[in-house]
C-alpha cells in the first residue's frame, strides 16, 4: 500500500484494516487512534482576571483546573486585539495582513489552508461552535474551514441591546450536541471541535448567581464587577462541557487547548473595550495546552502567541507543519524536552468594522492604526496617524505609563520592517472586494462597539 509522507501512522493503519476486511475499516486499538482536539476560546478574556494567573477573586475554578493539568503560558499575546482578525489567525496560522480579515466585517481570503483543513484531510472530523456575531460565516468567511460550522444566535443575551446572541449555556448545549452525535456515529474518527464563548464581552451582563461567591454586593455593580461575573458564568459552562466530555472520552485521547482572542481595557489609559490600541490589557491572553500523559504540568515564561496554536497542535498529532504558518510549535516544550525562545513579534491594530460600500476603497490599508514590536521587555509602538512613537520597558513599567522615546530618536530597524511588511500586505489585499453588510449585522456590530 502506498503511503503519503504526510499521512499519520494511525490513518495508514485504518486504511490497512479496511483493506484486510474487504474495504470496511476495522476498529483500531486505542493506542493506534490519534488524539482528538478540543479548542476552547473565550471572547475578551483578560489574563489577570483568572485565578490561575493570580487574581484574588475565584472567578475561574474550572478554567484554572484545566490550565493546571498541562502547560500554561504566562506571557501569551494575541496578534491583533479584535475577534475576527485574531481568531482567523488562530485558524489559518497567518497574520491579519496575510489572511485579509484585518478588521471585523472583512472576510478571510477564500481558499487559504488552515489547521482544521489539514486535520480534515488527514481523517479528523472538524466543527466549530461560535457565538460572536463577527464570526458569522457571511461576515468572517471562516465557515469554509470546517465541515460543520454551527452559529449560535438563539436569543437576546443583552436584553434587547443586541438581538440574536447566545448565552454560554446555549454554546455548551450546541457543543455537547455535536460531540454526542460525532461520538455516537463516528466513534473511531478523531475530531477537532472549536468552541467559542462570547462572554465576557461588553456590555457586561451581571450574573447575580455568582455575586456572593465573588464578594460582589448590590444589584447594579460597576462594569468591572459585572465583567467578573461574566467570567464566572462562562467558567461554569466550560466546566459542564469538560465534565460531559470526560464521561465519554478518556483524558489521554483528547488534546485540550484554551485561549482567548484578546484581552480588554477596563479603565487603563482611560479606555474601555478593545481593538484600537496595542496596550497590554488588550494584547495579553491566557493560553494553555493539556494532554494527559503527554503534556507536562508546568508554567512557561517565554512569549507565546495565538498563531502558535496551529503548528503546536499539528506537531502534537504527528502531522507536518506547513511553511506558510507563522507561529512557533511548542510541542517539544509541552513534552518537557526543551525550552524555546523566539525572535521579536509584530502586532497591529485597526479601525472598527467595515460595514458599507463607502468604506470599501482600500479598506484594509486605510484601516491600519498602530504597529508595535515586542522583543523581550522592550515594546516599541508607532501610531500611524500623527506618526507618533512610544517606547516602553514592560519589566520596569508594566502599566505602560512612561514612554522612553527621545525627541530626536528614530524608529528601530525592526519596527520599520514590521510597518513595511504589514503595510505591503494590506495594500496587496486591497484588490479583494469588500462585502457590504446587511442592516442587521451593522446594528450588531454597532452594539458591540465595533463601528467608528
Amino acid at each position: 500500500m502506498l503511503r503519503n509522507a504526510h499521512m499519520p501512522a494511525w490513518f495508514v493503519a485504518m486504511l490497512a484494516a479496511g483493506i484486510a476486511a474487504g474495504g470496511a475499516a476495522g476498529p483500531l486499538a486505542a493506542a493506534d487512534r490519534p488524539p482528538s482536539v478540543l479548542l476552547i476560546t473565550v471572547d475578551t478574556l483578560r489574563t489577570d482576571r483568572l485565578s490561575a494567573y493570580g487574581y484574588q477573586r475565584p472567578t475561574s475554578p474550572h478554567i484554572d483546573d484545566l490550565l493546571s493539568r498541562g502547560t500554561r503560558f504566562s506571557q501569551a499575546r494575541t496578534i491583533e486585539p479584535l475577534t475576527n482578525p485574531a481568531l482567523a489567525s488562530m485558524v489559518t496560522g497567518l497574520m491579519p495582513h496575510e489572511h485579509a480579515a484585518s478588521r471585523n466585517g472583512l472576510r478571510v481570503e477564500a481558499g487559504l489552508d488552515s489547521l482544521p483543513k489539514i486535520l480534515a484531510r488527514n481523517g479528523w472530523g472538524t466543527a466549530a461552535v461560535v457565538a460572536n456575531w463577527t464570526l458569522k460565516d457571511n461576515v468572517s468567511g471562516l465557515g469554509e474551514h470546517f465541515e460543520s460550522y454551527v452559529e449560535v444566535f438563539t436569543r437576546r443575551r443583552w436584553f434587547g441591546i443586541v438581538n440574536s446572541e447566545a448565552t454560554a449555556e446555549d454554546v455548551t448545549n450546541e457543543a455537547i450536541g455535536w460531540l454526542g452525535r460525532h461520538l455516537d456515529q463516528r466513534a473511531q474518527q478523531p475530531f477537532l471541535l472549536w468552541v467559542h464563548y462570547v462572554e465576557p464581552h461588553a456590555p457586561y451582563v451581571f450574573h447575580q448567581e455568582f455575586a456572593q461567591r465573588l464578594g460582589i454586593d448590590g444589584k447594579d455593580p460597576p462594569r468591572s464587577d459585572r465583567y467578573d461575573t461574566e467570567i464566572a458564568t462562562v467558567d461554569h459552562e466550560i466546566g459542564r462541557l469538560l465534565d460531559w466530555l470526560e464521561r465519554r472520552v478518556e483524558g489521554d485521547r483528547v488534546i485540550m487547548v484554551f485561549a482567548s482572542d484578546h484581552g480588554e481595557s477596563l479603565g487603563e489609559h482611560d479606555q474601555w473595550g478593545h481593538g484600537r490600541d496595542l496596550f497590554e490589557p488588550g494584547l495579553r491572553i491566557p493560553l494553555g495546552f493539556a494532554w494527559t500523559g503527554t503534556v507536562e504540568q508546568q508554567v512557561v515564561e517565554a512569549a507565546a502567541h495565538i498563531v502558535d496554536i496551529p503548528p503546536t497542535v499539528l506537531e502534537l498529532v504527528g502531522l507536518t507543519v506547513p511553511p506558510s504558518f507563522r507561529g512557533v510549535s511548542w510541542a517539544s516544550v509541552l513534552r518537557g524536552r526543551t525550552q524555546s525562545t523566539r525572535s521579536a513579534v509584530c502586532y497591529q491594530a485597526h479601525r472598527g468594522a467595515v460595514h458599507g460600500a463607502s468604506q470599501s476603497d482600500r479598506a484594509r490599508s486605510k484601516g491600519l492604526l498602530d504597529v508595535a514590536i515586542i522583543d523581550g521587555e522592550r515594546k516599541e509602538v508607532l501610531h500611524i496617524n500623527g506618526n507618533r512613537r512610544e517606547l516602553f520597558d514592560l519589566g520596569a513599567d508594566p502599566g505602560e505609563l512612561q514612554t522612553l522615546v527621545r525627541p530626536d530618536s528614530a524608529p528601530s530597524e525592526e519596527l520599520v520592517r514590521c510597518i513595511g511588511e504589514i503595510s505591503s500586505g494590506l495594500g496587496s489585499l486591497d484588490r479583494l472586494s469588500t462585502k457590504q453588510l446587511d442592516d442587521e449585522t451593522v446594528e450588531q456590530l454597532r452594539a458591540l462597539g465595533y463601528l467608528d
